[in-house]
């Protein structure tokens, strides 16, 4: 009722009604029209009456109130139903600057973000020096953690998290298997990679998390992180990664002095992807 309230006759096309109109906003009998569905059937969808309710249905009627993506999810879960994927809203496109202000106050420790697709999109300081993500170079965190040599070798426990990243990119590909941007990097690492090829047919599927990162870095020696993997509902197509210096190999210490005028001096690009 309140978000048919919102929206007015003029906004779905109608006439007003003029000084005649009580209802704010559209009729019941407005919405069952407009969405094509029978108004005693609209009048028990919003008495919450126990009906049986189609997504496609649910649809047309979220089209009509204007619904946004997360209110559309919401309507679905109040049907009892599975909602729909999540989206990017029009206003939430824009939100780099704040994402930027995110990692960079994660400093020392590295951090970055990429798209649905393990592509690279923004980091900090602390990942360009101890994660070698730095501008000017396409990354992938998939197809870089199969192919790029010196993350191989600076990776100890390389064989350890190989499985669990390709399970967790095929847990991405099968919830959009029809997704063109999944399929055209999924042939790219196998085209690249036999070993990649030989994990993804295992067909093993994990959830993103965490992953216990065992570096050796030229300038600090070993580094141990946890890289925790979030995302914001708003940005659904987006992913932010963080590293936390766990207490192992005075990971922390070591980052901070990384990160120290003095060892800004000495800092290289020592691992990629």
């Amino acid at each position: 009722m309140s978000r048919r309230a919102r929206v007015t006759p003029a906004d779905a096309g109608l006439p007003d009604g003029g000084a005649r109109r009580r209802t704010p906003g559209l009729r019941r009998e407005e919405v069952a029209v407009l969405a094509g569905v029978g108004a005693s059937w609209y009048q028990w969808l919003e008495q919450g009456r126990d009906i049986s309710v189609s997504p496609q249905v649910l649809d047309s009627v979220g089209r009509v109130l204007r619904l946004s993506n997360a209110e559309r999810r919401h309507l679905y879960l109040l049907a009892g139903l599975n909602p729909p994927e999540r989206e990017v809203e029009p206003e939430k496109q824009d939100m780099c600057d704040g994402l930027r202000r995110l990692i960079d106050t994660w400093m020392p420790y590295p951090a970055h973000i990429m798209d649905r697709y393990y592509n690279g999109v923004l980091h900090n300081d602390a990942a360009a020096t101890v994660l070698g993500m730095r501008p000017g170079k396409r990354w992938n965190c998939l197809i870089d953690f199969f192919t790029d040599p010196m993350y191989r070798a600076r990776a100890r426990n390389w064989e350890q998290n190989a499985r669990t990243v390709v399970a967790q990119f095929r847990a991405l590909c099968s919830a959009s298997p029809d997704d063109e941007g999944f399929q055209a990097v999924l042939a790219e690492a196998r085209a690249s990679s036999p070993e990649f090829t030989e994990l993804w047919e295992r067909r093993d599927i994990e959830d993103a998390g965490q992953i216990l990162k065992e570096l050796d870095h030229p300038l600090l020696g070993e580094l141990c992180l946890e890289s925790s993997v979030m995302q914001m509902p708003a940005r659904p197509d987006l992913s932010i990664v963080l590293h936390t210096p766990l207490n192992e190999a005075n990971t922390a210490a070591k980052l901070q002095w990384l990160a120290s005028p003095e060892g800004r001096r000495g800092a290289m690009y020592p691992v990629a992807g």
